[in-house]
């Protein structure tokens, strides 16, 4: 597998912390190109801080904003030259203040004060703002901001638009390097195509390198330059200079530090710069592009005749040998990742399910993140009981909720029959619109509910602990509950045919709350209508079936169907599979929980589940079931890389070739 930047060309305009990003750049493989676009300068007797010490003993300040650490420190070192520690720890201690790192939280430790909001890491300054907003209305208040960071200007500014009085305390600024020959030498090497990769750090680097190469008669060059090149950005304030100045972002880190820059962006560089350039070769605008414009090239994939076929994902679905164990992740796009969370504060679910480009968006995201070997259409499994007629709505903090439950079997006669392709468009059009930008090798599952999950939503009218509507429906009007199941088969098998048809190369279907029946029950009340609906898809596409809690029912998941099964987190995966029989695939299954542990634990509980595949053919890794919110990304990132590495080196390939 390839390792990190594999010997392409890495500029950084990082000034402070130059060297360091160096060593790590060359760490990953890359070949470093140091070029530093900003000098800080301290402001030692800045006029702002002496101003905000009285005002801050006067007691006219609600709030006090530190972004950073350096900052932090800087700034109560001034205060101090003007007035007494004491004094100020006492005024302080009356204020709000809220430290955006960890290291401005370190620096207040030092003259023993706590923060009233701190953040591990903030995301970017409007995750500063709604945490203001937050502790109630703004107008009226005075709020001081330690505004050195870049992005603290469009928070002061925003601010004000909401009616606060704002003091902007500068401590230090950032100027041109006083030596600007590495800069000028960095961006003739990126007009001459002579640098691969360029990390941009900080809103000023991007002004200053533009700046000189207007200077140097080079900035259409260097505009035309960077759609060859993959551009780094470490957080959103950068990327909106970046886009202010026309040139596009490829790739920014789930948390803005510099170190997760470097190492989230070496592991898929390569496979970025690749598509980056194809879709500039085929006349594409790429500095304005969305993920879904991109293309690749017809030869990516070599010699290979039919990439998709022979993808690890679809060989181990048909049981077949693969290079290494595959793996995608249940809910592989969701609230666990920081760009996911930023569509959501502008969207709502449905409207993201509903809506092709952005279904198609935090579909690709997920692929370009994490290196996965599939993708999962990005849609809902209840999309599908809204044209039904009955109602459907997301609640925020408690999930999916039911209008209209259905409850007897007047109700069930009253159902609507479903025309995926009309009232279901939008899932079928993100479906072509993601398949066309996805990379040639990398397969599209599509999904649906199974019969019963679906049942026991439109019943019980959301999540439920106990199923009691659902299963005294089941126990007391048999009749009807097996109209309805019907009903759903009908929906269903149009619903993922139409998948098919739009370009997905495998389904998954989801049966999350089966496992809270018997096994007669399922045999009775589930089994047929689940054999139905996986014989009435169309052949040659390969099924995953999928529950949770099913220990017991296991056999007869296999027998109602399913190229490969799912397995949960609470069975030996060896055992399961011995007793399933090896005519069929598993799928799964490290426990979800365990993504929250250290790297080190995460490795080791991932290598228990590939040794007890054992490398068989016909395993592909997942969690036991979806990917829960707040996991860190790094640590999914890991595993992705473990499962890769260990697998491959189990069958004795040093060397295996997931896209990278």
């Amino acid at each position: 597998m390839t390792k990190g930047f594999d010997g392409l060309r890495v500029v950084t305009f990082d000034g402070r912390l130059a060297d360091r990003m160096s060593r790590l750049i060359e760490k990953l493989g890359g070949v470093a190109v140091c070029a530093s676009a900003v000098r800080d300068l301290p402001i030692p007797q800045s006029p702002d801080a002496a101003i905000f010490a009285d005002d801050l003993l006067a007691g006219r300040y609600d709030t006090l904003i530190l972004p950073s650490g350096r900052g932090a420190h800087a700034l109560l070192a001034i205060l101090e030259r003007h007035r007494p520690r004491a004094a100020l720890r006492e005024a302080l201690s009356k204020t709000s203040i809220l430290a955006r790192c960890h290291r401005a939280v370190g620096a207040l430790r030092e003259w023993r004060l706590s923060p009233s909001i701190a953040f591990a890491e903030a995301d970017c300054w409007r995750s500063v703002l709604a945490a203001i907003e937050d502790r109630g209305p703004l107008t009226g208040k005075r709020i001081a901001i330690e505004a050195s960071a870049d992005a603290m200007k469009e928070l002061a500014a925003a601010l004000r638009d909401r009616g606060v009085d704002v003091a902007e305390i500068q401590v230090h600024t950032q100027a041109l390097p006083e030596d600007l020959m590495p800069l000028r030498e960095a961006i003739e090497a990126l007009c001459a195509g002579r640098v691969e990769v360029a990390l941009f750090t900080g809103a000023m680097q991007v002004c200053h390198l533009l700046h000189v190469a207007e200077q140097m008669g080079k900035a259409a060059l260097l505009a035309e330059a960077t759609k060859w090149a993959v551009i780094g950005s470490v957080g959103l304030g950068t990327s909106e200079a970046l886009h202010r100045a026309g040139l596009g972002v490829d790739f920014e880190p789930d948390r803005p530090l510099k170190c997760h820059l470097v190492r989230q962006l070496a592991r898929r560089s390569g496979y970025l710069l690749r598509r980056k350039r194809a879709s500039a070769a085929a006349g594409i605008e790429v500095n304005r592009a969305r993920r879904i414009d991109l293309l690749w090239d017809h030869r990516e994939c070599g010699a290979v005749c039919d990439p998709l076929h022979d993808s690890a994902f679809l060989r181990a679905c048909r049981r077949e040998a693969t290079p290494y164990s595959p793996i995608w992740i249940m809910r592989q796009a969701g609230r666990y990742q920081r760009a996911y969370r930023e569509l959501r504060a502008k969207h709502s679910f449905l409207e993201m399910c509903k809506t092709p480009e952005l279904a198609a968006e935090v579909t690709l995201m997920a692929v370009d993140q994490l290196g996965v070997d599939a993708a999962i259409i990005f849609a809902d499994i209840l999309l599908i009981v809204e044209p039904m007629g009955v109602g459907l709505s997301f609640i925020e903090g408690e999930g999916p909720a039911i209008t209209r439950p259905v409850r007897s079997g007047a109700e069930v006669d009253t159902l609507r029959d479903v025309h995926s392709q009309e009232s279901l468009g939008f899932v079928m059009e993100a479906i072509r619109l993601t398949r066309r930008a996805l990379h040639p090798s990398i397969p599209l599952i599509g999904f649906c509910g199974a019969p019963f999950t679906v049942a026991s939503y439109m019943i019980e009218g959301s999540s439920s602990r106990d199923f009691r509507e659902t299963k005294t429906f089941m126990y007391r009007d048999a009749g009807a509950w097996h109209a309805l199941m019907g009903r759903l088969v009908a929906a269903h098998t149009g619903y993922i045919n139409a998948q098919i048809d739009a370009g997905v190369q495998a389904v998954q279907i989801f049966d999350s709350w089966v496992g809270c029946l018997s096994e007669s029950d399922y045999h009775e009340f589930v089994l047929p209508h689940v054999q139905k609906l996986i014989h009435s898809i169309k052949p040659g596409i390969p099924i995953i079936h999928f529950g949770t809690n099913t220990a017991t029912l296991l056999k007869q998941l296999k027998e109602a169907g399913g190229d490969v099964i799912g397995l949960d987190w609470r069975m030996n995966l060896a055992e399961t599979w011995a007793d399933l029989g090896y005519d069929v695939a598993v799928q799964g299954n490290l426990d979800p929980v365990v993504l929250f542990s250290s790297i080190r634990q995460i490795r080791a509980r991932a290598k228990v589940v590939l040794d007890q595949a054992a490398g068989r053919p016909g395993h592909i890794f997942n969690l036991g079931h979806g990917i829960l919110p707040g996991t860190p990304v790094d640590h999914v990132l890991a595993l992705v890389d473990f499962v890769h590495e260990y697998s491959a080196a189990q069958r004795g390939r040093p060397e295996c070739h997931a896209q990278r």
